[in-house]
Formats: C-alpha cells, structure tokens, sequence
C-alpha cells in the first residue's frame, strides 16, 4: 500500500485545523517541507525493503529476471543457449571450488539481441549476454573469461553497492511515485532499466579481473584466452572509442584495455612460478625465446602466443621439470597439451626439443 503526499496532507490537515482555522503562511511552509520529508523517507524505506528482495530471494530474482527479459528481448538461439549453459555450468563449479556461496544463489541468464559486444550482471546474480559477445569472442574460453568477470561483480557485491550509489534518489521517489501498482513493481522496473548503467568502480574492475582469471585457473578453460579477450577488443576497435558500449568498454574511470591485456600476462607469468611469459607475438620460457606462433583462422598469432602460453602455465604451476613430448602431432608435457603446429610453425618434434632445451 502507498503512502501518498496526499494522505499526509489529510492528516496535517487535521492536526492544523486543531490549532488554527487558518494555517499562516509559516506554518503551511513548515507543513510542506514535513510533508516533502516524510514521503521520501517513506519511499527509500520501501525502496530498501525491495532491495533487498530482489537481491536476496529467489522470488525477487525470478520477478527482475523477467522484467529484464521482457525490457530487453530474449535470442531463443539453441546452439548459443547451449553453449551459454555449458558455460555458466562449468563457472559455477569453478567458483564454488573457492566460493560455495554461489550454491545458495547460482546465476539466473539469458541472452539478449544486442549486437554490442557486452554482458551485466544485476541484483540477485540475474545476468543479461550481449549477442555480439558470441560475434567477437571466437572460444568458450574467451566467452568464460567476460561471463566470469561479471560473475565476479556478483559475488564480491560489486553490483549491489553500484547501484547505491548510480540510482539518483530523485529518480527513485519518481518511479515509485508515479507508479500505479506497487512499490515492488516500481522497484522491479527501476533496476531493470539502470542494470547496464550502474557504476562500477576501478578498483572493483580490477577485483573482477582477477578473480575471473582465478576462476579460469579452477575451470579447464585456457588461462591465455583472458589475455586474449584483450587482445581481441584492441584489435577491432582501436580508434573507434565511439563504437564501445557498455560496462565492459568504460574507460574513463576504469582500466585501460592494455592495462588489462597486460595484468592478464603478469598473472600467467605468476602462475607458471616466473617460467612463462609472453612479449608481443612471442612465448618465453626462463627468460628465453621459446616460440613465435604463425597466424591461423581466426587466431592472430599474438593470440596464439597467450593460448600456448596458458597451456605452458598449466603444465609448470605443479611441475617445473615435465619432458616435452609428442603424440599424434601435438606437443605435450604430462598430460598437458601445450601446441598442435599450424601453418608456418616449426615440426612437433623441433617445437618438443626446443621446450625441452628451455626448462
């Protein structure tokens, strides 16, 4: 139920009329900024309330994820809903190795029309994927890397704060004002619109990041494809700032795509205990030259350079003195595939004895 200006009034009314037949001019100024007062102290009470229910109960998150749904469009595309399972699937385990709160709240998503190359998660682990992602993004590992860090706004409460302080208070006296049905309505709706222009905060990126690469590191998705990603956006749209939109593309007060590029290749470099780095198109091992992977499909070789460095990650996080192998044209060490030579790279066998060479 709502407690109008109107209904106040009434009751001011009534009190004033106990003392003066006719209110002075100070009194009805006083009465006014009482009535202006408690209406919005009522409306961010009922503000909060809803809140909190659409962050933190399952009726709350089922009712914004349907609003969010109706107000932006839904791709029913099976072969992209099916990777998008496939994906939030395997993040959900990855997180709950570090994270099981994630079992009380797992992820509600869907994917939208949008062109744009962005994803947002909102309250309550309700997230929204850009169409264009699948466009830009050519592997599930890249996929995961964007999907894990908006998962990371969620479960750090990155989202939830943001939008305590992006919501303007006038904005939201008006939605719950001039809404004809409930609060909870109003509420729905508000946050349904303002879930892609919430704020989010440098260090909060930079928190996302990096706990998206410590989710790829629990998943078995290739820890290059973060640095990847990167790469990818400088690629196709340095200089054309006026094409990026969304979260994901704000640099005026969050990372720059480089600064990013470059801390996803600091951490694999951590991960590997120092043995792994990559520098422009080339993979160094201890500080030497390893290989200069050749450009193939849709991979640059820069690209290839952060996909074989993940893998080498990988395989030298536990073990610093695994042999190099080959089986069926693929470089191996341990279990660990680490390249399949392409286009212009040098044999298995050549690639396998110079690894070796390297440790």
């Amino acid at each position: 139920m709502f407690i109008t200006k109107k209904k106040i009034a009434a009751l001011f009314a009534c009190a004033a009329f106990s003392f003066s037949a006719v209110p002075s001019q100070a009194d009805a100024n006083w009465i006014s900024t009482v009535l202006n007062v408690g209406v919005a102290g009522y409306q961010m009470v009922q503000y909060n309330k809803e809140f909190d229910r659409l962050n933190n109960t399952e009726e709350g998150r089922q009712a914004l994820y349907q609003s969010m749904k109706n107000k932006q469009g839904v791709n029913d595309d099976p072969y992209l809903n099916n990777r998008l399972d496939g994906i939030m699937g395997n993040l959900h385990n990855a997180i709950a190795v570090s994270d099981p709160s994630i079992n009380d709240k797992p992820y509600l998503y869907f994917i939208n029309p949008s062109n744009d190359f962005n994803a947002a998660c909102s309250l309550g682990h309700v997230m929204t994927v850009n169409t264009g992602i699948f466009d830009l993004l050519k592997t599930d590992d890249e996929v995961a890397v964007v999907l894990g860090h908006e998962m990371a706004h969620g479960q750090k409460d990155h989202v939830a704060k943001g939008f305590k302080k992006s919501i303007p208070v006038t904005l939201i006296a008006t939605a719950i004002a001039s809404n004809t049905n409930t609060v909870g309505t109003a509420v729905t709706a508000l946050i349904a619109d303002y879930t892609e222009k919430v704020h989010i905060t440098k260090p909060n990126e930079w928190e996302a990041d990096n706990y998206a690469f410590n989710y790829i590191s629990d998943s078995d998705y290739n820890l290059g494809a973060c640095a990847a990603v990167w790469q990818r956006v400088i690629d196709k749209y340095s200089g054309q700032k006026d094409r990026m939109t969304g979260d994901i593309f704000s640099v005026s007060d969050h990372p720059s795509h480089d600064e990013r590029l470059n801390n996803y290749i600091k951490k694999i470099k951590e991960y590997s205990n120092g043995i792994v780095d990559v520098k422009d198109s080339a993979v160094y091992v201890n500080d030497k030259e390893f290989i200069t992977p050749s450009a193939y499909g849709d991979m640059t070789g820069k690209i290839r350079a952060y996909y074989v460095a993940g893998n080498l990650a990988r395989a030298c996080h536990d073990n610093k003195n695994i042999t190099a192998t080959v089986e069926n044209s693929t470089v191996y060490m341990g279990e660990q595939p680490i390249i399949t030579p392409i286009g212009t790279d040098a044999s298995p066998e050549e690639i396998a004895a110079k690894l070796n060479s390297l440790k």
